[in-house]
C-alpha cells in the first residue's frame, strides 16, 4: 500500500507531501515515512497503531455487530456509548452521506477483510528494536480517542515516546472515530500543527 501511495503521488507530478494516516493509514503512512523519508515533509497519525502494536480488531468488529439495534455498525465500533458520542455519531454518518454524485462504490468486505487481513499482519509483525518508529525524524501530530477499543490510547502514547519529534493529542470521550466526532477540533490541530513549523 506505501508502494501504491508512492506511485500515486508521482503519477500526480508531487514530490513532497504531509501525510494523514488514519487507523490501518496510519501503518501505511510509517512504512512511507520510512522507505522515502524525502517525500514526506510531516504526518498526522490517527488513531493507528505502530508495527507490533496491539490491536485486537476481530474481536472489536464481532462486538459492534452485535448491537443490532444500531443504523450502522460504525456507531459503536467508531463512538463511545454516551449520548453525546453517539449524537456526533450519527451527525458524522449524515455527513458521510451528504454526498450524492460520484460517491465512491460500497465494497463492503471486498476492501474490508483486505484491510483487516493487513492491519492485523502489521500488529503481529513485532518490532523489538522499534526501527519504524525510530527511522521518522519527521515532525508528527499523534491523534487518539480516549476510548478507541481497536487501537487503544496506549499506542499512541507509544508512539509519541520514540518518534523522535512528535506532539500527542488525546480527545476525549470518543473512540475510533475521534477525529469525526471532534472534526472541528481536529482541522484545527491539524491547520496549526502543519503552519507552525518552518
Amino acid at each position: 500500500m506505501a508502494e501504491d501511495a508512492e506511485h500515486f503521488m508521482a503519477a500526480l507530478g508531487v514530490s513532497t507531501v504531509d501525510l494523514l494516516g488514519f487507523s490501518l493509514g496510519g501503518c501505511v503512512a510509517q512504512q512511507l515515512a520510512t522507505t522515502n523519508p524525502d517525500r514526506v515533509r510531516r504526518m498526522v497519525l490517527v488513531g493507528t497503531a505502530p508495527q507490533g502494536g496491539e490491536e485486537h480488531l476481530l474481536a472489536v468488529v464481532d462486538e459492534a455487530r452485535a448491537h443490532k439495534q444500531a443504523p450502522d455498525v460504525r456507531l459503536p465500533l467508531f463512538f463511545t456509548p454516551t449520548q453525546a458520542s453517539q449524537d456526533a455519531g450519527r451527525a458524522f454518518l449524515t455527513r458521510a452521506s451528504a454526498r450524492t454524485v460520484d460517491r465512491d462504490r460500497d465494497n463492503a468486505d471486498s476492501i474490508a477483510e483486505p484491510q483487516a487481513k493487513a492491519l492485523i499482519t502489521w500488529c503481529a509483525t513485532r518490532d523489538p528494536e522499534d526501527s519504524i518508529l525510530r527511522r521518522i525524524d519527521k515532525p508528527v501530530l499523534v491523534v487518539c480517542g480516549s476510548d478507541d477499543t481497536m487501537l487503544p490510547d496506549r499506542n499512541a502514547y507509544f508512539m509519541f515516546k520514540h518518534l523522535k519529534d512528535a506532539q500527542l493529542v488525546l480527545y476525549p470521550d470518543s473512540g475510533h472515530g475521534a477525529l469525526f466526532q471532534h472534526h472541528d477540533l481536529f482541522v484545527s490541530h491539524v491547520s496549526l500543527f502543519l503552519t507552525d513549523r518552518a
